[in-house]
């Protein structure tokens, strides 16, 4: 994905917050210019110079993680941090409710095969529970494919930290506002993992959108941009 997911928000949030929509580094507008490999810190290195001073930050899904590393490295310029439909570690494991992670693979398997297909499905998915989930689905896609593809290195880098991170230990670490927002019908981050996040980071606060999957944005705009404005203060 990239910036232009937000779109189904960023009028309203535009009343209230000066936006800084950023594509991560190899995806939309934005080219990969690290000469390291694709990381969380990498991520990081290239995407702090494009922030101002002092910001709230928001990150969705892989964004989520990002945010978070960026809250733990970079604190004293972040006022607060909210990730939705993320999670500090995506896979299932003995002890952890995650993405199975066949799941995953299958996932890299059908964006190599047909990446605008793939994309097109998961975006149909994300709206369902919406009462105008088909216009909504129609006006993501517009906006998305306005922008360039991914760089699909950077792509297929991006889904092994999605196999391999793991911030569980470090959530007790962030020193800034946390808030969590989830999609109840999420298959990525799945319900079951909500409480396991919270006993991570007690001092957080966590809203489940009840007829949204892994994009609340996009399936409950309204209550997202309400729900927002509750926990973050300009």
């Amino acid at each position: 994905m990239n910036s232009s997911i937000w779109q189904p928000v960023v009028p309203a949030l535009s009343e209230h917050f000066q936006l800084y929509c950023i594509d991560l580094p190899g995806f939309g507008d934005s080219v990969w210019s690290s000469e390291n490999d694709v990381s969380l810190e990498s991520f990081v290195e290239q995407i702090m110079p494009a922030l101002p001073p002092r910001f709230h930050l928001m990150g969705w899904s892989l964004g989520g993680l990002i945010a978070t590393q960026i809250a733990l490295t970079h604190s004293d310029r972040v006022m607060s941090l909210t990730t939705v439909a993320s999670s500090p570690h995506f896979v299932e494991s003995n002890d952890w409710v995650g993405i199975k992670p066949t799941i995953l693979e299958q996932f890299q398997q059908q964006l190599d095969s047909n990446f605008k297909k793939t994309i097109e499905r998961f975006l149909a998915i994300q709206a369902m529970g919406s009462e105008d989930a088909r216009e909504q689905v129609k006006q993501v896609k517009q906006l998305i494919f306005t922008k360039p593809m991914p760089d699909q290195g950077v792509l297929k880098q991006s889904l092994a930290i999605l196999q391999t991170a793991d911030l569980r230990q470090q959530l007790p670490n962030i020193e800034v506002p946390f808030n969590r927002f989830y999609g109840r019908l999420d298959s990525l981050v799945p319900e079951r993992a909500i409480d396991d996040i919270s006993a991570l980071a007690p001092e957080s606060k966590a809203v489940v959108f009840t007829k949204s999957a892994h994009a609340p944005f996009i399936s409950e705009p309204e209550r997202f941009v309400s729900e927002l404005l509750k926990l973050v203060e300009n």
